[in-house]
């Protein structure tokens, strides 16, 4: 590309083994071991989605260390109790007031990613229901504050976000990337393009199945598989932030995991953009 950024494509996750959307005889092939170590011959990075349901075991996370080349970096989403606090009480029965003992525990849980130099961003992703008003900016800055340490990500999606000129100073306060995700378009939707707020840029495409996308189930939401020309209007975004001379790095993941269309369409971005892939990932 010609670029100085650094770029890693890779997917939402890695494990899809129940359901209608399996990756199983689709991605992995049947009956195959080990599958971050397959996924990790083919892709550069993932994004950990099982963190947002409860902090993982340390010596689980040494796992993914241990079974993943040295080259290998991950994303790890925010656990819900810090974003998704209404649906972290639903879910649990337990108060979502933070304490800092919430905190130190997630540190811990993600340390072996730190120390290991595998840790390529933290992922805060907020509800479309987080507005910007007095209460959305303070649970916003105490997030970004409680993880100022750490390479920052934040997805807002919510319009009165991007309407604010101020939102992109508060990120770049605490250098936090403004996360910029394709997905169904709604009244509620963060409009145009976002701007740059840290030397790091994530991207999420989520794919755009607005059909299903808020009465579907966990599966059905991301079915949805881009298309050739879809896929170059997306690598033309990605490579625009590249080349901004604002960027040092770039992450950007697909989330439409439905039957392993998300490995699918980033191999295929990997291609359009001349990185790095392997053919096995674009046989499927």
């Amino acid at each position: 590309m010609g670029t100085g950024a650094e770029i890693r494509i890779g997917t939402s996750g890695w494990s899809y083994p129940k359901g209608e959307g399996t990756w199983n005889g689709i991605f992995y092939p049947k009956g195959a071991k080990g599958e971050l170590e397959y996924y990790a011959k083919r892709f550069s990075i993932v994004e950990v989605n099982n963190t947002f349901y409860r902090p993982p075991e340390p010596g689980m996370v040494w796992g993914w260390v241990r079974r993943t080349p040295d080259s290998f970096r991950f994303a790890v989403k925010l656990w819900q109790k810090f974003t998704h606090p209404k649906m972290y009480q639903e879910a649990t029965g337990e108060s979502a007031e933070i304490q800092a003992g919430d905190v130190e525990l997630f540190r811990k849980a993600i340390d072996p990613l730190a120390t290991s130099g595998k840790l390529a961003a933290l992922l805060a992703q907020f509800p479309p229901s987080l507005r910007n008003d007095e209460g959305g900016q303070a649970i916003l800055t105490s997030v970004m504050e409680a993880f100022r340490p750490y390479p920052l990500a934040v997805e807002l999606r919510h319009k009165s976000w991007s309407d604010d000129p101020k939102t992109a100073q508060l990120l770049g306060n605490y250098n936090a990337a403004w996360v910029r995700i394709d997905e169904p378009r709604f009244e509620i939707s963060i409009a145009g393009r976002l701007p740059i707020t840290a030397p790091l840029s994530y991207f999420r495409f989520h794919g755009r199945n607005a059909a299903d996308w808020w009465r579907g189930n966990v599966e059905t939401r991301y079915k949805y598989l881009y298309s050739e020309e879809e896929l170059k209007g997306l690598a033309e975004l990605v490579r625009e932030t590249a080349e901004d001379p604002r960027t040092e790095r770039e992450l950007v993941f697909f989330n439409n995991h439905f039957s392993g269309y998300a490995p699918r369409n980033a191999s295929q971005l990997a291609e359009l953009l001349e990185l790095p892939f392997q053919k096995e990932a674009l046989s499927l």
